[in-house]
């Protein structure tokens, strides 16, 4: 399943209550990349992350033919490094243009000081271990609680959970987890169901 990473491209012309409503979209782990200038700092400070500042981001009074692609070399590198990560980038208006038109050529310009570019990357995979470690407590605890509870109702309220988290793309992988798990708790349990059948005594 094709996922996407967020690229952020912000001009430095935004204002505090803009940056604001951008801290409340972004994940709790991000790179930002700055241009050297006192108004990306000043964007960067009501942010609040962690910046990257890089020269290559600072207005130039006469770019070059390739600046464009340099730019887009340059978030693409940082993006690559964690694909997990969303991305910041604050510059000056010029330059954001110039990034924006090699980046996402075909993409329709935002209202707002603040353009999103997805791109696509390879879903998390799901953690095996996990997956294995979640299917034998789900089991255990649907047998424990099948003198009281209907078997079905805890392995039934787990794949709920899960389709709602599938459905959010930021806790997707959680929901799959899930959702694989409890197939493998049905497998266990037909497993133990076997084994009491074929070893009665050994239960």
């Amino acid at each position: 399943m094709t996922d996407f990473q967020r690229i952020f491209v912000v001009g430095t012309q935004i204002g505090d209550a803009d940056v604001a409503a951008l801290r409340k979209r972004l994940g709790r782990v991000v790179t930002v990349l700055v241009a050297p200038t006192a108004e990306a700092k000043r964007v960067v400070q009501v942010l609040g992350h962690e910046a990257t500042p890089d020269v290559m981001l600072a207005p130039e009074r006469f770019p070059g033919v390739d600046r464009g692609h340099r730019l887009d070399e340059l978030v693409r590198r940082h993006a690559l490094a964690d694909r997990q990560r969303d991305v910041v980038v604050v510059a000056d208006p010029a330059t954001v243009t110039l990034l924006l038109r090699v980046m996402a050529p075909g993409q329709l310009p935002e209202r707002g000081p603040v353009t999103v570019v997805s791109l696509p990357r390879a879903a998390t995979p799901v953690s095996l271990v996990h997956v294995g470690a979640g299917g034998v407590l789900l089991a255990a605890l649907t047998g424990l609680l099948a003198t009281v509870l209907p078997f079905w109702l805890l392995p039934g309220l787990v794949v709920l959970v899960g389709l709602a988290l599938v459905l959010v793309p930021r806790h997707r992988r959680s929901g799959q987890t899930l959702l694989l798990a409890t197939g493998a708790a049905a497998v266990v349990g037909m497993l133990a169901i076997a084994g009491s059948a074929r070893f009665p005594g050994a239960w």
